[in-house]
């Protein structure tokens, strides 16, 4: 289930005794941690019926123990478990079998669901884990353990897609009243690296900042987000595509008047121009070919970095990328040489690249 049906299902439905909350994604978990908690225990309630359990502290058989216990204070209670996974034995085994407590695996948890106690909710929390790489097979364990909670009470918490975080963008910024442009926005999904949390904080300081009264700018964003540099270098990448060499060395001055650290300038351009290169010699024109393309070779690509390094490829002749991917390399290789004067090795650079 994702978090979008499990917020549809306790509007309309009561909730379930147990929840299993999977993945590492934090801004929908907690969206869904308030919308359960505002369901279960409005108002006043809270004080006395939430309940939070780290399993580093704590059994299985105390949560369970706990859950069954009637508190003097409410009739409704959330008892929310971290570290779930934390509950695993050492190798999952056939419900027939036993672990080496000489207990069957998950009897604790399906015997007090044939009987949960009325009122009471119990959230189980495993954000340790991803549903790639290495752990994959890690989450399908903990999902295995606890599969007495079965599919319809567990929820995965996958990280938004690039897609999925402009689209959060543009809904918190209209909920903010915030007007953002399609630069500045991908600018600051660049900055947050696309965390939804980072993302939902970021908009809530420009609204207070700005107001409803004009649009977010990059200053503003260089301002108040951090690593909000990068709208910076956004700006220069887009001046050197454009191969417009007053834009790109008035973008360089603002770098260096920030104080921000060329190098690390530097290594933003090597990969848009390296991604520009790879772009053209697999003959990949559009943005929707150029996400696919990078997709398939495990690069993660936002639709608006991906329209920059269309607009590179498309700016300089494969010839010319090679060449500048050497310019920057040996920029970089004069960097850790140690050249004394950064921004003239930088506007070295820019004089180079827009000839």
């Amino acid at each position: 289930m994702i978090p979008e049906q499990f917020l549809a299902k306790i509007a309309k439905q009561p909730p379930a005794p147990a929840y299993l909350f999977l993945g590492q994604e934090g801004y929908q978990r907690r969206v869904c941690r308030e919308a359960l908690l505002a369901r279960v225990l409005p108002g006043d309630a809270r004080a006395d019926g939430f309940n939070q359990v780290d399993l580093e502290g704590a059994s299985l058989s105390d949560v369970l123990d706990d859950a069954r216990s009637l508190s003097l204070f409410t009739a409704d209670r959330v008892i929310w478990v971290s570290s779930a996974e934390l509950a695993l034995p050492r190798r999952i085994v056939s419900p027939d079998e036993t672990n080496e407590d000489g207990k069957a695996v998950d009897s604790e948890m399906a015997t007090y669901l044939k009987s949960p106690t009325p009122g009471t909710v119990i959230v189980f929390e495993c954000s340790r884990y991803d549903f790639v790489g290495d752990d994959k097979a890690k989450l399908e364990r903990v999902e295995k353990f606890y599969s007495s909670i079965g599919a319809a009470a567990t929820v995965e918490f996958r990280h938004f897609t690039p897609e999925s975080s402009r689209h959060l963008a543009q809904e918190l910024a209209r909920k903010a009243g915030l007007k953002v442009a399609g630069t500045e926005l991908a600018a600051l999904l660049e900055a947050v690296a696309g965390d939804a949390g980072r993302l939902a904080s970021e908009i809530e300081k420009l609204s207070l900042f700005v107001g409803p009264d004009r649009a977010v700018t990059l200053d503003d964003l260089r301002a108040l987000v951090p690593n909000g540099a990068q709208a910076t270098i956004f700006a220069l990448v887009n001046a050197l595509g454009k191969r417009d060499r007053q834009a790109a060395l008035r973008s360089l001055d603002i770098l260096v008047r920030d104080g921000e650290y060329l190098p690390l300038a530097l290594t933003f351009l090597g990969s848009q121009f390296r991604l520009a290169l790879a772009a053209k010699e697999a003959r990949v024109n559009s943005v929707p070919q150029a996400q696919t393309f990078f997709q398939n070779i495990g690069v993660r690509m936002w639709r608006d970095r991906a329209e920059q390094v269309i607009a590179t490829a498309a700016a300089f002749p494969r010839a010319r990328l090679a060449q500048a991917v050497e310019l920057l390399y040996d920029t970089d290789k004069k960097f850790r040489e140690g050249y004394k004067n950064d921004q003239l090795v930088m506007e070295l650079l820019v004089l180079a690249l827009t000839v």
